[in-house]
């Protein structure tokens, strides 16, 4: 496993692209940061939910579901991935 906490936000990006196109089929040129998960990418709520696991996967934490509530494009995601790893853990 890759040290995300070092990444860039380029970086990250482009994991969770990997991560978007990999498991939802999406065309990797459709997954850019203005993209929006839902209308843009045609995810849902059970997508959404598919990604948070593979995120705390990836991440090695616990991904709080009130945070990504809120998250509407892939740079929404990429702020609070960005957010979760650069804040110490408890």
């Amino acid at each position: 496993m890759s040290d995300l906490t070092k990444m860039s936000d380029e970086e990250l990006f482009e994991e969770i692209k990997a991560i978007i196109v990999k498991l939802f089929e999406v065309e990797p040129e459709k997954v850019v940061l203005n993209a929006n998960l839902f209308t843009d990418l045609d995810l849902d709520s059970i997508d959404a939910v598919d990604m948070i696991v593979q995120l705390q996967k990836k991440i090695g934490r616990k991904v709080d579901p009130t945070v990504f509530k809120q998250v509407k494009t892939v740079a929404d995601v990429v702020q609070a991935v960005a957010a979760l790893i650069r804040t110490p853990q408890a």
